[in-house]
């Protein structure tokens, strides 16, 4: 299963519109080719008769999607015990859907959302790239993006003692609004987003901010209207969300104080609808 490759634009550097000295406001284009389901292209009923292991698997998934709700804990399916054959049935089905999802750290554990909206492929590598344990997980977003994230993340945002580097003018202020944020923050409550992009932010002040804030463990890439390419922070619930349209300029760059930021999460009206397009793909078979 192929992942997304991810922007190179930087935090810092060309991530602001021009300074202009004229009054004409410069409008950004914004992003174009929104995806859309896919149907799957599925075998005949009778080519994949004796594949009752994928078959099971996925008829508890679709009641999994069916019963699930915002909030409720996650529905884990192991495929471990799949052989080759039932293992191809439920890629072939399942697709691959808008967002991705790494996460670094001791493994690596790659995550792809299938074309069924809430339905994800979650895969555990050792350094080495192999497999260690492969699932599929029923919920707005998996588990471990809300409780893995932030696990070691510091919960305080402090400037420096030292003098400010030769640049740096207006991030001091937004340092203390993340700061306090990011402590009243819980699971559930309500983003706090401050969007770069409108703000008189200097190269200097986005290389601070970026050195200030650190590198967290998880990059999401969510396809549609262009690309949205979110990364989490080594400051509790902060997370860096940027936009880039069809030519992977940037034209929207913003700090979100979230446990993770609705863009990458499912709607719900969204695993209702995956519920019934799983069933109407599974009724052939049945």
């Amino acid at each position: 299963m192929g992942y997304y490759e991810l922007p190179t634009v930087t935090v810092g550097v060309g991530t602001q519109p021009p300074e202009t000295d004229g009054a004409e406001l410069d409008y950004q284009a914004m992003p174009e080719g929104m995806a859309t389901f896919a149907m799957p292209e599925i075998p005949e009923p009778e080519a994949v008769a004796d594949l009752l292991a994928a078959r099971e698997v996925l008829d508890d998934v679709q009641s999994a999607l069916r019963d699930y709700r915002v909030a409720d804990p996650p529905a884990l399916f192991e495929l471990g015990d799949l052989d080759t054959d039932n293992l191809t049935l439920v890629d072939q089905i399942l697709g691959e859907g808008e967002v991705s999802i790494v996460i670094s750290g001791q493994a690596q554990i790659r995550i792809q959302e299938s074309v069924l909206a809430g339905l994800w492929r979650v895969r555990y590598l050792d350094q080495d790239g192999n497999l260690l344990r492969d699932t599929l997980e029923v919920a707005d977003i998996p588990g471990l993006v809300r409780q893995a994230t932030f696990a070691t993340a510091a919960e305080q945002l402090v400037l420096p003692d030292a003098p400010l580097p030769e640049g740096v003018q207006n991030a001091p202020p937004l340092v203390a609004e993340l700061d306090e944020k990011s402590l009243a923050c819980r699971p559930g409550s309500q983003p706090h987003v401050i969007n770069l992009t409108l703000l008189p932010q200097t190269e200097q002040d986005l290389a601070f901010l970026d050195q200030l804030l650190g590198a967290g463990s998880v990059t999401i890439l969510s396809r549609g209207y262009g690309n949205c390419r979110i990364t989490s922070t080594a400051t509790r619930y902060v997370w860096w969300v940027q936009y880039f349209n069809s030519q992977d300029a940037n034209i929207l760059n913003t700090l979100e104080v979230t446990d993770v930021p609705a863009v990458a999460c499912a709607a719900p009206e969204d695993i209702a609808d995956s519920a019934q397009r799983l069933d109407e793909i599974l009724e052939i078979y049945r």
